[in-house]
């Protein structure tokens, strides 16, 4: 996968086209990521222990990770991934300019 937990992306398309967020978690399995603010659903959920309220919640639901771009580091905008081998470790750059995206 061409992101990991942490990265900043760019969704490319569907309906949160534009929007920008931080990756929650990954799920490589299922080829897909949670963003941060993006694809954000309404559940309704009965009272529980957690929620003794119940009610409608809004949280993130998965996308598919051909949907997101990481953000370049340098100009701030989507970029497609490269890798490189730096002291025998391989290392994710971006192709735009060059600087890697693992810190």
């Amino acid at each position: 996968m061409h992101v990991k937990k942490g990265d900043k992306v760019q969704v490319i398309s569907g309906k949160d086209k534009g929007k920008q967020g931080v990756i929650l978690e990954a799920y490589p399995k299922k080829d897909r990521v949670l963003v941060e603010g993006v694809n954000v659903i309404k559940k309704h959920s009965k009272p529980s222990q957690m929620n003794p309220q119940g009610g409608i919640i809004s949280q993130e639901a998965p996308i598919h990770v051909s949907n997101v771009m990481p953000i370049d580091p340098k100009t701030g905008n989507p970029t497609r991934v490269g890798y490189k081998v730096v002291d025998g470790k391989k290392v994710r750059i971006a192709k735009k300019s060059g600087e890697a995206l693992d810190k």
